[in-house]
């Protein structure tokens, strides 16, 4: 059961990371395997996300990613690349996640877990970036910005750390963004 459930979680809560900022939920899976933090072991086909190289390139594009992400205009184009690139930085740490399965079977994973649990994040992170832009003429995405980020660091820490709770994490995650649906489609009074 652990060979599934555990790394299900882990790659979960990565991939629902992965659709909010792309390379940040990875770079944190790399540090831990690189420094050999949590017990984090990586499936073997994907145990070069724990090499100095990956560590040193996602640390650069999660600098650039999250830098970026904070000009506006800019920040609009990255959440629709996200789009993209989210779900396939969702599959390849749910595909790592699944670290004593056959590499095909983890890869599957990768791609039935962590792809679309990415795709749904970076879809409702796009159109909270659209709405923010609307609304206050992306005044406000820098702030949204740094919320998602907030939200994408604690979102993966928890996945390292306890990934029992991603379950309840992403459960509150998806209650908060309806909540929000609800507010922005009722109607106002006149």
């Amino acid at each position: 059961m652990e060979t599934w459930v555990l790394p299900g979680l882990l790659g979960l809560g990565l991939a629902a990371a992965s659709g909010l900022r792309t390379f940040l939920p990875l770079l944190m899976l790399s540090a831990a395997v690189h420094f050999e933090l949590l017990g984090v072991t990586l499936n073997e086909s994907m145990r070069w996300l724990g090499s100095t190289g990956a560590l040193v390139a996602l640390s650069i594009a999660t600098v650039v990613e999250l830098t970026a992400d904070l000009i506006p205009f800019v920040d609009n184009a990255l959440s629709l690349i996200g789009n993209v690139t989210g779900p396939v930085a969702g599959a390849i740490a749910t595909w790592a996640a699944f670290a004593d399965v056959d590499p095909s079977t983890a890869a599957i994973a990768g791609i039935v877990i962590g792809a679309p649990t990415a795709l749904a994040f970076s879809t409702a992170q796009t159109g909270t970036r659209a709405v923010s832009t609307a609304s206050t003429g992306g005044l406000a995405n820098p702030v949204v910005s740094v919320v998602e980020d907030a939200v994408s660091f604690l979102t993966s820490l928890i996945a390292l750390l306890l990934p029992l709770l991603v379950l309840p994490l992403l459960a509150f995650l998806l209650w908060f963004a309806w909540r929000g649906v609800q507010r922005v489609r009722r109607p106002r009074a006149s």
